[in-house]
């Protein structure tokens, strides 16, 4: 019998999420969803594409974004799309742009400035408002999001330099309850940053209380990537067994010099509470991380380039060294002469980012920062430098693994029904790209550039980008957390 579909995709090398070999076949889409995958040599669609041999893999789901303003002010979501993501996981680092039932502080308390530094999107009183927005202008890709705790301390603290009394984590608390009935995934922190420093492990455990309620996650900027990783990860774990939900650690990482290494001791200590307890773990691939520009921070890296800067804006994309020659100041003064501004740092090992890819259960996660003048490469680049750097070049995984990772098993870690797997009756989320000459084009030097060997990306059945170009179609959802 002749069947129609709304999308043929022919002659595809299918690759489906789930870490199992590829194999060929044809998919037909109807609607927002996949109706058949197999030999539909004598079928018929109102839109066809020969992929010649080419993948055919799921939307790949970055685990770990800073997209939320994006989404609204960029909704085309052009370095995600050019580089096949067709989901993202927004709130992280227990940065959100909602709620903020008050004024948000000027300046923007950092690293909320990361999203918005003059804070006019910090407009959203409720959770709800927000995720309202993303639905009623919806952007090129699903999205997923967190509610931050920082956030919720700079909504409701008067001093952030003190741990939340009683009655701020009660007010926090119910911020909480109202995000996650309006559709929040779960909470996000970033003990790491100077609005939450001061919020000991308790207040985090009383003001995630309930997420168990919503089956929701924790995920954590850590406290210390650097000498206390370890008794971070204590924290992180602790934290997920009190409230009783599971774990994700964000961008897993070991910061300095004299922790280069020592990702042998922490996923060794990963994998045996993995046993216990749901934990989950993401990585960006490259040696170098990106956040707001401060001095502590530049004094431990070898290298700083400076990625954005309010007050002397033509100093993005330079080195923070030469920028202080030509000011003829110490790199103290002319980091003082340059905030509020962001930085990308250099601080980790190379062998640490392979074998923390390598280890079976990491999630690939952009953390890229949209809104920087002169982002890390890792907002445009991600998923093709996995795909094609650390699994073609250096044969670090099979492409199966590598497309695992970035699908399949996000999906599974975030709760997302029906997304990350490229099977019948799933969302029709689709990336389909050349494994030959899939990678980066991004650089330090050059970061915005979309990257090389990717086809189309189709988002809920519409194609958001094909031949180099966005599409102009804005199909994203906002996801919620499958319970179960």
């Amino acid at each position: 019998m002749t069947q129609s579909f709304d999308l043929l995709i022919r002659n595809a090398t299918i690759i489906d999420g789930t870490g199992a070999p590829r194999f060929a076949g044809d998919i037909g889409v109807r609607g927002d969803r996949i109706a058949r995958v197999g030999d539909l040599s004598g079928q018929h669609g109102t839109e066809e594409i020969d992929l010649a041999g080419a993948i055919a893999a799921p939307g790949f789901i970055d685990a770990h974004t800073h997209d939320d303003r994006f989404m609204l002010s960029s909704p085309d979501m052009t370095p995600k799309v050019s580089q096949g993501v067709t989901t993202v996981i927004g709130g992280n680092c227990g940065v959100s742009l909602a709620p903020m039932p008050r004024p948000i502080p000027n300046p923007v308390t950092p690293p909320l400035n990361l999203l918005d530094d003059e804070g006019q999107w910090f407009r959203f009183r409720t959770f709800r408002s927000y995720l309202d927005a993303l639905r009623g202008a919806p952007a090129a890709t699903n999205c997923a999001m967190l509610v931050g705790h920082s956030t919720l301390r700079v909504a409701t603290m008067d001093d952030l330099t003190q741990p939340a009394s009683p009655a701020e984590i009660e007010a926090m608390r119910e911020l909480v309850v109202e995000a996650m009935g309006a559709g929040a995934i779960g909470v996000s922190s970033g003990l790491f940053y100077e609005p939450a420093i001061a919020a000991p492990t308790e207040e985090v455990i009383q003001i995630c209380q309930p997420l168990k309620a919503f089956n929701g996650l924790y995920c954590t900027h850590m406290r210390d990537e650097a000498n206390g990783v370890m008794d971070s990860l204590e924290e992180s774990f602790r934290i997920g067994l009190e409230v009783g939900v599971p774990v994700v650690i964000s961008h897993h990482k070991l910061s300095e010099r004299a922790n280069h290494g020592r990702s042998r001791e922490t996923l060794a200590l990963i994998e045996e509470r993995m046993a216990t307890q749901p934990i989950g773990l993401d990585c960006y691939p490259y040696t170098a991380g990106s956040t707001v520009l401060s001095e502590h921070r530049a004094v431990s890296a070898s290298r700083v380039i400076v990625s954005w800067s309010k007050a002397l804006p033509q100093y993005a994309g330079r080195d923070l060294d030469a920028i202080a020659a030509t000011m003829g100041v110490s790199q103290a003064e002319a980091i003082e002469r340059l905030s509020p501004a962001g930085a990308i740092y250099f601080k980790m090992d190379e062998d640490d980012v392979q074998r923390i890819l390598r280890f079976p259960p990491t999630m690939i996660g952009s953390d890229g920062l949209p809104h920087d003048a002169a982002p890390h490469p890792r907002l445009w680049g991600t998923f093709p430098r996995v795909l094609g750097h650390y699994s073609r070049e250096l044969g670090l995984f099979p492409l199966e693994t590598a497309v695992h990772k970035m699908t399949g098993l996000t999906a599974e870690t975030f709760g997302l029904r029906d997304r990350g797997v490229l099977k019948e009756g799933a969302y029709a989320d689709l990336t389909l790209f050349d494994a030959n000459t899939i990678d980066e084009v991004a650089t330090y030097a050059a970061p915005i550039a979309p990257a090389r060997g990717i086809d189309t990306v189709i988002v809920n059945g519409s194609i958001v980008w094909r031949e180099g170009r966005s599409s102009g179609a804005r199909p994203g959802r906002v996801l919620g957390r499958d319970r179960p």
